[in-house]
């Protein structure tokens, strides 16, 4: 019994190096080679955890391999424009200037019903609005209206909008994050003065957090709250 826990904690910890060497995406993002890798190592890793009978390296050494070849092929694909053609493909325009492309949806098996349900998904119920639908490597297809149909930008208005800066998290369930303090240009002694501002304790808050020009959100624990 300790022995299949041991192997199955190991081939999981593999699995997880795996998929974070593969890169940070969603399934639905992810390209062909990508996602025959991905079936492939969860299909290997299976076998070995199952059945102890079966030797642990003879899992882990075609999960290594397989992995070894995707990142050699992605370096490759980084590198060189026609491997990147042939394993990842090239976008296909499926509507240009609000015509459908009949011989591309026929040759990429995108019926009428799935485009416009791509279309409504982008918040575009009319066809003649479009401008551009491209079907992307990763299955997903990317809508550009025409620009009058597009919605109206603060610059469009001649409005001025101040600067959009990233909250960073400061507090986070009770723990002071030094690190993103620093980041900030702050020390706790500042932390403690907008905190008593608010009436509470770090142990009281859940989530805190600041922008370098001094927007700042709070969250109490809920048990916390009076």
């Amino acid at each position: 019994m300790f022995i299949s826990f041991l192997r199955a904690v190991i081939l999981y910890l593999i699995l997880v190096v795996s998929v974070r060497l593969m890169g940070k995406r969603q399934v639905g993002e992810l390209e062909p080679s990508e996602l025959v890798v991905a079936i492939l190592i969860a299909n290997l890793a299976s076998v070995p955890m199952q059945d102890i009978g079966i030797p642990l390296l003879a899992g882990v050494i075609p999960i290594l391999t397989v992995l070894s070849l995707e990142l050699i092929l992605s370096v490759l694909s980084l590198r060189f424009l026609k491997i990147r053609r042939l394993f990842c493909g090239t976008p296909i325009m499926l509507v240009e200037n609000g015509v459908l492309n009949q011989r591309n949806m026929r040759r990429t098996r995108i019926t009428v019903d799935e485009l416009h349900q791509h279309l409504r998904a982008s918040g575009v119920l009319e066809l003649t609005t479009v401008k551009y639908a491209v079907l992307e490597t990763n299955g997903t297809i990317s809508v550009l209206p025409f620009p009058k149909h597009q919605p109206a930008t603060a610059m469009d208005a001649g409005i001025q909008v101040d600067d959009t800066q990233m909250p960073v998290i400061v507090v986070s369930d009770g723990r002071v994050l030094s690190t993103h303090l620093r980041e900030l240009g702050r020390d706790e002694a500042w932390l403690d003065r907008q905190l008593s501002a608010y009436g509470c304790r770090r142990e009281d808050v859940f989530l805190f957090t600041a922008t370098p020009g001094g927007k700042i959100y709070l969250a109490r624990r809920k048990e916390a709250q009076p």
